[in-house]
């Protein structure tokens, strides 16, 4: 049990430490950490108009809690809805520190409630900026050919298949030539069965043959230009300069060509229901984001289209 007259500060202190030697945190993340912890004590003490100890801690409301979040929402620099969850977040953590480690529960942190983030729709590429994209790969003047067509590759995975960036990465070398379904592990340590298309066989076969290192069959099916395994920042710097030489919008990322697989297969007259699975989705509410994907683009059509609109 610590020492109930341990000040607040340095029980933040304890708690950052902690961060950093035990959970081995990134700098970057400490820093955010502990801008939001030393705020939230300054926002205690003004509030309560003394300094504070520990045992201060576990008394805290639910009522200063959410005061300190409508200030942290309307203040100079005002906090997005997603912003504001993660300081709740953190908040969270710090207090399961005190609670776990030092023996001050907050009791009334449960009856906060976090803001609801927007919701924000998927941004697909149209059907001509995916084939578009895939063409460029092999246009690529940055790149050796067997990189070229690894982008390609990499590219026609995710937009073919619908797989995340981690997903299409993960696949080894004992994965090719790959068959008619894949069975793909995705979040939560969920499996699917996605089917591979032949385009996408045939555009993985042709990296395969010129891609130059030897693998065995479980090393990582894509590698990077110096042999290691190919990573998410390397594809998402490749889609970077697609996009700039075609025009295309910063929206225009990895991930964007597995909405646009879901989007495409939805406007061809595919249910709902298989496009969850495909996907993997856990729940059906988030594949039913496409729905007003897809409603949106026709209403775009008939307003570019119609005589009177």
């Amino acid at each position: 049990m610590a020492d109930p007259q341990l000040t607040a500060d340095e029980a933040l202190a304890a708690w950052l430490a902690h961060l950093a030697h035990e959970r081995r945190l990134s700098p970057r993340t400490l820093e955010a950490y502990g801008h939001i912890g030393r705020l939230y004590l300054a926002f205690l003490q003004q509030h309560r108009g003394e300094a504070l100890r520990l045992a201060d801690l576990g008394t805290v409301t639910a009522a200063e809690v959410r005061a300190h979040l409508a200030a942290r929402r309307s203040g100079d620099r005002p906090l997005s809805p997603r912003s504001l969850g993660q300081t709740l977040s953190a908040i969270r953590t710090f207090h399961g520190f005190l609670d776990r480690r030092l023996g001050v529960s907050a009791p009334q942190l449960a009856l906060v409630r976090g803001p609801r983030p927007r919701a924000t729709l998927p941004r697909p590429v149209s059907e001509d900026q995916a084939r578009g994209l895939l063409q460029e790969t092999e246009a690529d003047p940055d790149v050796e050919p067997w990189e070229a067509a690894r982008d390609r590759a990499v590219l026609t995975l995710l937009y073919g298949c619908g797989l995340r960036i981690s997903e299409g990465l993960s696949l080894i070398r004992a994965d090719a030539p790959l068959p008619e379904s894949l069975r793909i592990t995705g979040k939560g340590g969920k499996t699917r069965l996605v089917p591979v298309l032949p385009a996408v066989r045939e555009a993985v076969d042709a990296y395969l043959a010129l891609q130059p290192f030897p693998l065995a069959p479980g090393d990582a099916l894509f590698r990077a230009r110096r042999g290691g395994p190919l990573g998410p920042r390397q594809v998402q710097a490749a889609m970077q300069r697609l996009r700039g030489r075609l025009g295309l919008p910063a929206g225009v990322t990895p991930h964007a060509l597995r909405h646009s697989f879901a989007t495409h297969l939805l406007g061809a007259g595919a249910d709902l229901r298989s496009i969850q699975q495909l996907l993997g989705h856990a729940s059906l509410s988030t594949t039913q984001k496409y729905t007003a994907v897809d409603a949106a683009r026709l209403l775009d059509a008939y307003v570019a289209a119609h005589p009177r609109a």
